[in-house]
């Protein structure tokens, strides 16, 4: 099971699991397919839109998990 932290990209975050994509958008991230997105970092993308980056990753680290089950 992959598991992330905040030091990940949005494009890691996308290849790991598109499904993602819909956690990101739930919170607020509606730029996930923006281009520069790609290359920002989950930390740099939650403070860009005043988000926890330790909620994201453990929201994403769950559904991850969940899905290895």
């Amino acid at each position: 099971m992959a598991k992330v932290d905040k030091n990940v990209t949005i494009g890691e975050l996308l290849r790991i699991d598109t499904g993602i994509a819909n956690l990101l958008m739930g919170a607020g991230m509606h730029c996930v397919g923006c281009p520069s997105s790609a290359m920002e970092t989950l930390e740099e993308a939650a403070m860009v839109h005043g988000f926890d980056v330790d909620v994201l990753v453990d929201d994403i680290n769950n559904y991850l998990e969940y899905k290895a089950v």
